[in-house]
């Protein structure tokens, strides 16, 4: 399919997680798909390709993880110990993180279906697995998982975006890489197709249903700011470059509704040395997520935020935003050596920055642009804050907190006292905006009186509505597949008299 204008029944527009799940739903509900894809066949998928692959799914004890991993063993068994992660229990996580502005409607059709989703995502040779030491520790002889996060996709988003396009490929779909759209075809009956620029030259794909899962504005300094607000053209891009606003754009353009937290977004603690867009050589290993068991210090040598207010997977998308904005927008993670065993191999990467020293006096030194007097003071009176006679737990919140700081740390505030100490340099990494196009739960781009736009369709991190100050990790690969999966069928459902 080069030269000329093309025609097709469902244009999807993207290609990772959930463009996938939309080309391949509509697929199999009888509909002739195209795939567009803004960047090179080396770098496509989008976000998903840098994701770690959480997928924070409903499940209801064992049975249903086992479902998922039928490689799991009864040895391996022995030593993890699992609970449940109802949908009463993901309601209660997306209200909490959200302060209960998140759509109720996409929020149930996302947790409701999330676990079918994910069955039907294993028929089409997604693989997962335990999420060891990303949210569960071993703690005395057994792996505990807490906070939802028990399942994630196999070999991360790499091998994610690798399994979908191995069963793109397989079906049939073909993929237009180096193909960004560039505004949406219509008329007074809808949606028609998209207008699209391959390899330099200008092309119509006419479609009777278009799908757009081409991703957020993160990738696009200029909006970022506008949106987010000053100093956020300073962030670095976790994923892909690609991710610019384009589908948004087009679809605000012909009506449609923007909706959600428009200056809101997913940011993380990123390594401040890592490059300005996402590297696929090291994927999402420049972030630095084991901070619940670290003290965080400014440039000023000063502590600025609760390090222990909550376990990471709930913390971890709005720090990123609180480091950006310290001083310089970086900060330091300082540990001892009695959590070192629970750090992630994302602190053993060679492209880490990373200082170690005896004493707090060398350490101090070290901590390139911060105020080592200050930092002395700062740690010195950390270690002497009162704190409840607990013990130190990292798979629960253990309540081990101090008293009597300007901020108190609320869990897992050990004393930083066994060294060698060792540090580590973040800054903010953004990975998705939050705001963006209001879809109902048939995945249908809405306009602005709140009416489905014929032909159009939305699934992934250009929906907004979800999202509100926080995030759940795991979840967005979660809306993703569901609302891809919704969008192909309907898509695929839609006939050509009802434009």
């Amino acid at each position: 399919m080069s030269g000329g204008d093309l025609e097709t029944d469902v244009l999807v527009v993207g290609a990772g997680n959930a463009a996938a799940c939309a080309a391949l739903s509509a697929h199999e509900h009888g509909a002739r798909v195209l795939m567009i894809e803004a960047a090179p066949e080396d770098q496509r998928g989008g976000n998903s390709t840098y994701t770690g692959g959480m997928f924070r799914v409903v499940y209801n004890g064992l049975a249903d993880v086992r479902a998922l991993i039928p490689d799991l063993t009864d040895a391996e068994l022995a030593n993890v110990e699992l609970d449940t992660y109802t949908e009463d229990q993901y309601f209660d996580d997306i209200g909490r993180l959200t302060q209960y502005r998140a759509d109720p409607d996409l929020a149930e059709t996302m947790i409701r279906q999330s676990l079918d989703t994910a069955r039907w995502m294993q028929s089409k040779g997604v693989r997962f697995q335990l999420a060891y030491g990303v949210h569960g520790f071993k703690h005395g002889n057994r792996f505990k998982f807490w906070g939802g996060g028990a399942v994630q996709v196999w070999g991360g988003g790499a091998e994610l975006v690798k399994a979908w396009h191995a069963r793109l490929a397989r079906e049939g779909i073909p993929v237009l890489y180096q193909t960004p759209a560039l505004s949406l075809l219509c008329d007074d009956e809808g949606v028609k197709g998209v207008r699209a620029r391959r390899l330099g030259k200008t092309l119509d794909v006419r479609a009777k249903s278009v799908i757009l899962a081409c991703g957020g504005f993160e990738s696009n300094a200029e909006m970022r700011t506008r949106y987010l607000g000053p100093g956020w053209d300073l962030a670095k891009v976790r994923g892909t470059k690609y991710n610019t606003g384009g589908g948004i754009n087009m679809a605000l353009a012909i009506g449609a509704m923007p909706t959600g937290h428009w200056s809101g977004c997913h940011a993380t603690e990123w390594d401040m040395n890592a490059p300005p867009f996402g590297d696929l050589s090291v994927g999402d290993s420049f972030q630095k997520h084991q901070y619940p068991f670290c003290i965080y210090i400014n440039a000023r040598g000063e502590r600025f935020l609760d390090e222990g207010a909550d376990f990471h997977t709930f913390t971890y998308a709005r720090y990123g935003g609180e480091v950006l904005k310290q001083p310089g927008q970086f900060a330091w993670q300082v540990f001892d050596q009695k959590v070192t065993h629970l750090l992630r191999e994302d602190y053993r990467i060679k492209r880490c920055t990373r200082v170690q020293a005896d004493s707090f006096e060398a350490l101090a030194q070290k901590l390139e642009g911060v105020d080592g007097r200050k930092f002395l003071e700062t740690v010195a009176a950390y270690n002497a804050a009162p704190r409840p006679d607990v013990p130190f737990d990292p798979n629960v919140r253990d309540g081990l907190c101090t008293r009597g700081l300007a901020i108190d740390k609320s869990n897992w505030a050990q004393k930083l006292d066994q060294p060698p100490y060792h540090a580590y340099g973040v800054t903010c990494g953004i990975t998705f905006t939050f705001g963006g196009l209001a879809i109902n739960p048939r995945a249908e781009v809405l306009d602005t009186a709140e009416r489905p736009i014929a032909g159009l369709y939305a699934a992934g991190e250009l929906v907004g509505g979800l999202y509100y100050h926080n995030y759940g990790s795991g979840s967005g690969l979660v809306s993703g597949a569901v609302f891809g999966r919704i969008a192909g069928r309907e898509a695929a459902a839609k006939p050509s008299a009802d434009r």
